[in-house]
């Protein structure tokens, strides 16, 4: 571990803090210029295999630290609220959280977004648009000096971004319901969730589940902030390695696997401060202090809603017919 990477180290505290009840394993190790960077992956909760997952993603991209910021964050509240919330632990008896904060810690160190080869991860994975995808931020195999390479055409995945794909199969798509989220920031003026495809303007066949996951949080908070909507809506790419995990299981089994994203609008940090426009990561991270402790809060309450929804999906989702489930009347 490089001491130049703060939030790895976060991360291993957290991980010693909390054992045994915080499980953590290294999903793959990257090593870059004489430096290595283990890939955590750590878990908490429900050890049957059959019981609902959320699964927590950040640090796709090196430059966007804030995503595994806030990850770390949610980590250390959890923790907090372990030491003495029982209604916690009676929740996690029934649902499982994976957490992979850091998935390109290379990229992190070195302050780029893609990883030590140059590729873009979110570009990386075997699935191209058959739609016209924007010049170059679709995803490009021109060279790797250039932002949003996807790599040599045949090639296989990066180690990052096949460990992903393996914590995904073996810990959520593998249930009969999971929640993916991973935290992104660089677009836009609001905060969004996003969902598949970003490959294609057409729906995906959970556009109901989908619906009735924003209908539950709207409900239950009605003065949120967040913009739901898919991908595609603002642009097209390929590689992206939510839609091939999402076709992967949606052709494969009959599971529901939601996988979401949240984009951070990191548009109004720099409006806030222009000065920020002059650094590399400006454009991706608040840098003042209190906007910083601002946005590490603002995301506990929907990181909290998508493990309790997980957690009692029986009562909002609906089947496959479209048919309503049951609902849950107070006594």
């Amino acid at each position: 571990m490089d001491q130049k990477l703060p939030e790895l180290i976060e991360l291993e505290r957290i991980i010693q803090a909390g054992a045994p009840l915080l499980e953590a394993r290294s999903a793959c190790n990257i090593e870059f210029l004489g430096r290595h960077f283990p890939v955590y992956v750590l878990s908490i909760g429900s050890s049957d295999p059959q019981a609902p997952a959320v699964g927590f993603f950040g640090g796709v991209h090196g430059l966007e630290r804030i995503g595994t910021r806030i990850l770390l964050a949610f980590l250390r509240s959890l923790l907090g609220r372990l030491k003495w919330d029982k209604v916690l632990h009676h929740q996690l008896e029934s649902v499982r959280l994976i957490f992979m904060p850091l998935v390109n810690p290379a990229g992190m160190w070195n302050n780029t977004r893609c990883n030590a080869n140059g590729i873009d991860l979110m570009r990386n994975a075997p699935v191209d648009s058959l739609e016209k995808v924007p010049f170059m931020l679709g995803g490009q195999r021109f060279s790797a000096r250039l932002p949003w390479y996807r790599g040599p055409a045949d090639a296989p995945m990066q180690v990052e971004a096949q460990a992903l794909c393996d914590v995904v199969r073996q810990e959520l798509s593998s249930r009969k319901f999971s929640v993916a989220l991973d935290c992104h920031s660089g677009f836009g003026l609001q905060d969004r969730i996003w969902f598949p495809f970003a490959h294609s303007s057409q729906p995906i066949r959970h556009m109901p589940q989908i619906q009735a996951l924003q209908d539950l949080f709207s409900q239950t908070y009605a003065d949120h902030n967040y913009l739901f909507e898919p991908q595609s809506m603002q642009y097209l790419t390929h590689g992206d390695l939510w839609d091939y995990l999402y076709l992967q299981t949606a052709a494969e089994t009959d599971h529901v696997f939601l996988p979401l994203t949240l984009e951070m609008g990191s548009w109004r940090w720099v409006k806030k401060n222009p000065r920020q426009l002059f650094t590399r990561a400006g454009m991706f991270n608040p840098n003042k202090p209190h906007r910083l402790q601002r946005v590490l809060r603002s995301h506990l309450v929907w990181f909290d809603f998508l493990t309790r929804a997980a957690c009692a999906h029986q009562h909002w989702l609906p089947s496959e017919d479209g048919s309503t489930p049951i609902r849950v009347t107070p006594a």
